[in-house]
């Protein structure tokens, strides 16, 4: 009879329920974006939950993340100093820039801890620098250097739309 299942294969399991998407924290969606079209970039099955991989559009490399909140896409820069967020380490919403030691909160997009060079934060409030439990401490350097540390801005995470179809990740990149 048309409809009916015969006894001779599995049954189908329920429906595979699509990840969930972060959201975006207000003020906090990369320019251009807003009108941009999606483009697929991985299939949800490469990125597990606590993962996080580079996927790159023209010259911009973006960070998708699969955190306790959901898919999400932001800067794969360190906010600091440009450093691969993607070869950091991921902790829940917490990636570690592997340069200067900064952790970042992805789901806010805002600084957990300055890097250890020190800096202005997104605010501008001055941070001094400082050395890691158990290293040395280092001297700060004279000049030039000093003054650029000094003046380097620490800014939040930009994020970048983010859609799930037909199981593949989406990201909207923004016009060129």
């Amino acid at each position: 009879m048309a409809g009916e299942r015969g006894s001779s294969g599995p049954e189908p399991g329920p429906a595979a329920t699509p990840p969930r998407i972060a959201v975006t924290p207000p003020g906090l969606a990369a320019p251009g974006t807003a009108d941009a079209a999606f483009v697929a970039v991985l299939a949800v099955a490469e990125l597990p939950p606590g993962a996080m991989v580079r996927v790159t559009n023209g010259d911009l490399d973006v960070l998708l993340a699969n955190v306790p909140g959901g898919l999400l896409a932001t800067d794969d820069r360190c906010p600091h100093m440009a450093a691969p967020l993607s070869l950091g380490r991921l902790d829940g919403c917490i990636v570690d820039c592997p340069l200067h030691n900064g952790r970042f909160d992805l789901c806010s997009g805002e600084t957990i801890q300055m890097p250890t060079t020190g800096g202005l934060d997104a605010d501008g409030t001055p941070h001094m620098p400082w050395s890691p439990p158990g290293a040395e401490p280092k001297p700060e350097p004279p000049g030039r250097k000093a003054e650029a540390r000094r003046l380097t801005r620490v800014r939040r995470l930009r994020h970048y739309p983010v859609r799930v179809v037909n199981g593949f990740i989406e990201v909207a990149f923004p016009h060129a």
